[in-house]
């Protein structure tokens, strides 16, 4: 029974806002638009959230990163020195080996790196950036496999001049010929023969860097200190500045991410016990990971909020379109409570009114709000995600709006005085 005066009251609602079709369709506009706006909104913010989620992840959960800085006291001195200065600090081959030896560590990956090394094919040239390390690199920083094989233990052993390159680089130097089997020539003296190329990852997200960049030019480390040493030798017009880092970076995989945050209080403790002063740095992609999320919740929220603006308007509108409707149906209203109709009967009939409008303007508003994401990735390439919670939650808030805004027109509906109300004009 009751579901029967429901469905009469909503036919009667939706014959009554047809009698209006364009202050209707002006009415749900508000709501389209507010719906619209939320959803949209929703799902840039959960796009740029699971892109940088996605991006810090690469980096492995499980994994700690240990860094060379340069002390504080050599910035200084290399900033007020004249012509000539020469520093030695970092990590050093034994502070690998002390910290493959810790708790729930599996393995490490050291690396030693050059940076904006001039690499020569031809007439060809373009800066790289030289990074020394094991095959075991390549296991941990996982990256797509274009062409030809990374090095392996053998080469290791073998102590040849060969190279992986990343893709940007192998098409700036290569770009006419198949890039594996050729030779390249660094710093005018150093010859290398390319066996593979890889994708690099490109940015940074969270507030970290990837290890890997776009000119990347992979090498056995054995052979990048044969033949660059453990020196950077950099020189001026009058001067010159050599620094001494054996290695730049170790890469620390952990056996779970619930055993990350020990091993590195772990690993600082060995690192602080060897080294006199702070040339290092340690930095954890799972904490990176944590603060993402936080920081994208409250994104969330802030877009969100602001959406909702819109859907405040909305409300209003509601609210309008249904005074004036009561004012309008003043009579109909006193020929209903003449005829025995109840006051809740009366309250049911606007308020389901007003519930069709905003649910009409909903529907259309996640279809628009569905539409809008799909546009921006297509046009700008930002990642957008339109997730079924964020369309639930706009209908459940459009719905709200609906009742909240149509609850005082139709109490007031309800209140008119029946035989006032038979002599309205």
């Amino acid at each position: 029974m009751a579901g029967t005066r429901i469905i009469r009251n909503v036919r009667l609602g939706i014959k009554s806002l047809l009698l209006h079709k364009l202050r209707s369709s002006l009415t749900i506009l508000g709501v389209v638009f507010g719906v619209g706006s939320v959803v949209s909104m929703l799902s840039v913010g959960e796009g740029a959230s699971r892109e940088a989620l996605s991006y810090i992840n690469r980096l492995g959960a499980s994994t700690i990163i240990v860094e060379s800085v340069k002390p504080q006291e050599e910035l200084n001195a290399s900033s007020t020195a004249s012509n000539r200065w020469h520093t030695s600090y970092g990590l050093r081959f034994e502070d690998e080996a002390r910290l493959g030896q810790l708790p729930n560590v599996i393995r490490t990956v050291p690396a030693k790196i050059l940076s904006n090394r001039q690499a020569r094919v031809g007439e060809l040239t373009s800066n790289v950036r030289i990074v020394g390390t094991t095959p075991v690199w390549f296991d941990l920083i996982k990256r797509p496999l274009l062409a030809g094989r990374v090095f392996n233990e053998q080469d290791m052993n073998d102590g040849d001049g060969i190279c992986v390159l990343s893709e940007r680089a192998a098409r700036e130097l290569l770009p006419n010929s198949g890039a594996i089997g050729q030779d390249i020539t660094i710093a005018g003296a150093y010859h290398f023969r390319v066996v593979g190329v890889i994708k690099a990852d490109e940015g940074s997200a969270g507030g970290v860097q990837t290890p890997d960049q776009p000119y990347d030019f992979y090498i056995p480390l054995n052979v990048d200190r044969q033949r660059f040493h453990d020196s950077d030798l950099q020189k001026g017009t009058g001067s010159f500045s050599n620094e001494i880092v054996q290695l730049h970076r170790i890469i620390v995989e952990v056996d779970g991410v619930e055993h990350v945050q020990a091993t590195a209080v772990a690993a600082r403790a060995a690192l602080e016990r060897f080294h006199g002063r702070l040339d290092y740095d340690i930095r954890i992609p799972l904490a990176l990971i944590r603060q993402a999320q936080a920081t994208q919740r409250v994104f969330a929220i802030v877009l969100a909020s602001i959406a909702s603006i819109s859907l405040l308007v909305g409300g209003i509108g509601i609210m309008n379109i249904m005074l004036a409707s009561v004012t309008e149906r003043t009579r109909e209203i006193g020929v209903r409570r003449a005829i025995g109709a109840k006051r809740r009967q009366i309250i049911g009939q606007f308020l389901i009114e007003a519930i069709v409008l905003s649910f009409v303007g909903g529907v259309i508003g996640v279809a628009l709000g569905v539409c809008v994401p799909y546009g921006i990735t297509t046009f700008t390439g930002m990642s957008t995600t339109v997730t079924a919670w964020s369309i639930g939650l706009s209908l459940g808030i459009s719905v709200i709006v609906g009742v909240t805004f149509g609850l005082y027109p139709a109490q007031r509906a309800a209140g008119v005085d029946p035989i006032i109300a038979l002599r309205h004009e």
